[in-house]
Parts: structure tokens; C-alpha cells; sequence
């Protein structure tokens, strides 16, 4: 069994997708991040970072074995049950490379795009303007390595469960798909898996549907060093 702290976000999502694509057996523990669970003591046990997801496993010898950060979690999932990555040298390469860069660029890029297009409390121009950049040049490095290939790494993988849910959000961000054919197919191929589906629809009920109280915002948006506990009722 896998307990999976997880909240309906794009990186949730990916974790969420591993799991049903490997059908392992898993709990899924809600971790309201509009609440403020993040930085609940146990919490913050798994997942120092006081982010979701996070995993614990406790099919392992030994101790339960907990992980913290997306991309760790894929890549010990894709160990764990050897699938959805190459084992060979430069097939693992390439695996970290795509993997880093949608860790490093993709989600970085739209989540800070995200922010000033549904959470900034004001209008920021540069802000979105550089960050819509960003998130267009990102589409365009993914564009270019779809060329002649059906998923990232030629075969479906950890690569892909990591790209797809940013790019899924690409219209409610402000971005077409349409100079991008390549994405935009490989978009609805990756959608249409029904393991893909279920993992979308964890928790569906739960998804931000009106902007953050200015309770919300703070525990969201206004965090330090001091925040590693949890925040006064």
C-alpha cells in the first residue's frame, strides 16, 4: 500500500497518473493546501518542502520508505515496478533530462503564469507578460522534440505524466495549442488514456472554483522561513 498525500493540481496530477497507469494499490490522503494541511508536523515529516504530493510507501522490507517532489516520486515509482522508463544508459539519460526540464521549466514557467493570470491580487503586466513568454517558449522546445515522435521519449513514459498536466491547463492560461500541432496532438493522445482520466478526476470535487480568501492567499501566496509549522486556527 502507497499513501498518497495529494490535492487536485497539476503536479498531483502526475503522481496521480503514475500510480493508476502501474495499478498499484494506493490511499489517497487529502492535504488542503487552502488550509494550510502543508504544514501540518506530520506533514511536514514526508515532505520537508511543505508541498504536495508526497508519497509513503509501505510495500518495502523494512521501514515505510516516504518521498517528497514530484519528479523524485516518478522516477521511484518507474524503479520500483520497472515500467514507464528505459533502463538502458542513454534511454535513463534521456529520461532525466526531460524529466529535469519539465521540473525546472514547464511547471515552474506555468505556475508563476498561472499565479498572475488567476491569483495576483492586481494587475501585473511585466509579470504576466514575462511569464506567458516563458510558458510559450517552453511549448515550442516541446513542439520540436514531438517532432516524428508519438510520445516524448518515443514510448510512453514518466516524461510525459510530467509534461502533460501543464500543458493540459494551456487554454484557461491564455494559450493556444494552435501553433503547435505536434503538442496539441500529443495533448489528446496522452488525455484520452483512461488511467490518465481517472488520476484527472481524483478529487475533482475539491478544485479551486472562486480566487483565495485573503486567509487563503496568505497561507498560499505569503510564506517564509518561520512557516514551517502549523499556521493559528
Amino acid at each position: 500500500m502507497i499513501d498518497f498525500y495529494y490535492w487536485p493540481t497539476p503536479n498531483g496530477w502526475k503522481v496521480a497518473i503514475m500510480l493508476e497507469e502501474c495499478g498499484l494499490d494506493y490511499r489517497m490522503i487529502p492535504v488542503n493546501i487552502s488550509r494550510g494541511d502543508q504544514f501540518k508536523p506530520e506533514f511536514l515529516a514526508i515532505s520537508p518542502n511543505n508541498r504536495m504530493p508526497a508519497i509513503v510507501d509501505h510495500d518495502v522490507a523494512g521501514e515505510p520508505v516516504p518521498v517528497f517532489e514530484s519528479g523524485a516520486i516518478l522516477l521511484y515509482l518507474a524503479e520500483k515496478t520497472g515500467r514507464f522508463m528505459p533502463f538502458d544508459p542513454l534511454g535513463r539519460k534521456e529520461t532525466n533530462e526531460w524529466l529535469f526540464w519539465q521540473v525546472g521549466n514547464l511547471g515552474p514557467m506555468a505556475g508563476q503564469l498561472s499565479h498572475f493570470v488567476n491569483y495576483a491580487p492586481k494587475d501585473v503586466p511585466y509579470a504576466h507578460d514575462r511569464y506567458a513568454r516563458e510558458y510559450d517558449r517552453c511549448l515550442g522546445v516541446l513542439e520540436r522534440r514531438l517532432e516524428g515522435r508519438e510520445f516524448i521519449l518515443g514510448d510512453y513514459s514518466i516524461a510525459d505524466m510530467a509534461a502533460w498536466p501543464w500543458v493540459l491547463i494551456a487554454k484557461p492560461l491564455g494559450q493556444s495549442l494552435d501553433a503547435f500541432p505536434n503538442v496539441a496532438r500529443w495533448r489528446q493522445a496522452v488525455k484520452a488514456r483512461p488511467a490518465v482520466q481517472r488520476a484527472v478526476d481524483l478529487g475533482k470535487e475539491d478544485r479551486r472554483s472562486a480566487p483565495p480568501s485573503e486567509e487563503e492567499r496568505k497561507l498560499l501566496f505569503e510564506q517564509s522561513s518561520q512557516s514551517l509549522s502549523k499556521p493559528d486556527d
